[in-house]
């Protein structure tokens, strides 16, 4: 579990192809200091495993899954990744809870001046307007942000100065990809409600073919 709340900014310092599957070697400072082996991390919003670490860095294994959902990719090294530790009982609670299960991908399309923070339009390659709502909380490279404006086909976030300092999105221009999780509640009320039709449909189903029974029995039909 997360917050979107991100510790530092690490570097790819290697990518190693495991057959299907990827190895990240991302080096880092703060995170460093309390990590362990087989811990869980956020990197750009994904949810992956300390595979080792040292002094100056720490290994993660991408499975092709992950790869499929993120733009992973299409990292290369030498890249900026957004990184933060899981949630621990004692840390405060800012930004929202992310599960680091990414949704999709989206591409940046317009990036304008708002004051001195920036407005940033964002293009989802798969369709995620169900899940997203204008003042609703989503997770852009692992970074909890508000949506200030929600269309069928894209959506807009206004990034503070202290945010595009400190995070990858202040590197990034149009064109480039970012890994998206909608907000979890969103998430779980749309499944809900998807599987509560279904299961009306269902039942509807079964009180027709008794009604249909009892017609033929009583030779109505």
């Amino acid at each position: 579990m997360f917050t979107g709340i991100i510790k530092e900014t690490g570097i790819i310092e290697d990518i190693t192809n495991r057959g299907e599957d990827k190895e990240f070697k991302i080096n880092a400072v703060k995170i460093l200091e309390e990590i362990n082996t087989g811990d869980s991390i956020s990197i750009n919003g994904a949810c992956l495993t300390v595979k080792s670490y040292d002094s100056h860095s720490f290994s993660s294994d991408i499975s092709s899954n992950t790869l499929r959902h993120t733009n992973f990719d299409y990292a290369r090294t030498g890249d900026p990744v957004n990184l933060e530790p899981s949630l621990s009982p004692k840390d405060r609670i800012g930004g929202h809870f992310l599960s680091g299960h990414i949704d999709g991908v989206a591409k940046i399309t317009d990036v304008k001046r708002a004051g001195r923070s920036f407005l940033i339009t964002f293009k989802p390659e798969i369709d995620l307007s169900l899940f997203i709502a204008e003042r609703g909380s989503i997770a852009i490279d692992g970074i909890s942000l508000t949506v200030t404006e929600a269309g069928t086909d894209n959506f807009k976030t206004v990034i503070i100065p202290h945010t595009f300092e400190n995070t990858t999105l202040g590197r990034k221009g149009m064109g480039e990809t970012v890994n998206i999780e909608v907000d979890m509640i969103a998430r779980y009320i749309v499944n809900y409600l998807s599987f509560q039709k279904t299961a009306e449909s269902s039942i509807s189903k079964i009180n027709d073919d008794i009604l249909k029974e009892k017609l033929e029995k009583n030779g109505f039909i």
